[in-house]
């Protein structure tokens, strides 16, 4: 009788414990109540998962301690300054007028005092070298006679930059000389040729004032002629 009384004491045991564990199974099946506001289970947004809220760590990080409003754009750096070399434009054509005086040595007895007109042409292919054509015609009187020395030719000329735009250049030409009036020493054509340089003052983008000084060699009456030669005028560059 107390063995049987026994047993059916641990059957009673047995029995409440398992009922215990298929309750509190039930309940965990039930999901715990949401303090949110209600959501529509019909929406397919509200079964996807929540973002993942950023860690502490990412969000210090995050944005730079030096910018708080990540909506302001810095500025773009300021250009650097340029130099500025001249205030004219170099041109590449020049144009060329003025007044020319030239003592020509006409034989080593005779000397002749010409006053005429030059003007020349040239074109800058680089900022240094440039092509150039002259012209010149100086009135003398001989022997109760009017005449003239003619000289054509071209060449090339070399010129330096100076401070405000004043350019220092030398020339070499080389052409053709005709001298009247007609004399019974000879003809009046000759070879010449022209050697000097001058000076060229800005005094506006496109104006200058020249001076130059000049070497003119030809060969009359069978002997060679050294004539010096002197030009001031008015340069226009475009």
């Amino acid at each position: 009788m107390r063995y049987t009384a026994f047993l059916l004491g641990l059957v009673l045991l047995g029995a409440g414990t398992a009922g215990a564990q298929l309750n509190a199974s039930n309940y965990t099946l039930i999901p715990p109540p949401s303090f949110s506001s209600p959501v529509n289970s019909a929406d397919p947004a509200a079964a996807l998962p929540a973002a993942p809220t950023p860690s502490l760590a990412y969000s210090l990080t995050a944005a730079p301690a030096t910018d708080p409003n990540p909506f302001l754009v810095p500025a773009p750096p300021a250009p650097k300054p340029q130099d500025v070399t001249s205030v004219f434009e170099n041109y590449s054509w020049q144009a060329y007028v003025g007044y020319t005086f030239m003592r020509f040595y006409e034989l080593p007895s005779i000397t002749k005092n010409t006053n005429g007109y030059n003007f020349g042409l040239a074109y800058y292919f680089t900022n240094h070298w440039a092509a150039e054509g002259e012209f010149q015609g100086t009135y003398l009187h001989q022997g109760g006679t009017d005449g003239w020395f003619l000289f054509a030719g071209g060449g090339a000329r070399f010129r330096w930059a100076l401070p405000r735009n004043t350019e220092i250049w030398a020339h070499g030409l080389g052409g053709w000389s005709h001298f009247t009036p007609q004399t019974a020493a000879g003809f009046q054509q000759a070879p010449a040729f022209e050697l000097g340089g001058g000076l060229d003052f800005a005094f506006k983008p496109r104006w200058s004032l020249r001076v130059s000084a000049d070497c003119v060699g030809t060969r009359y009456f069978s002997t060679y002629q050294f004539s010096p030669k002197g030009s001031a005028g008015i340069v226009f560059k475009f």
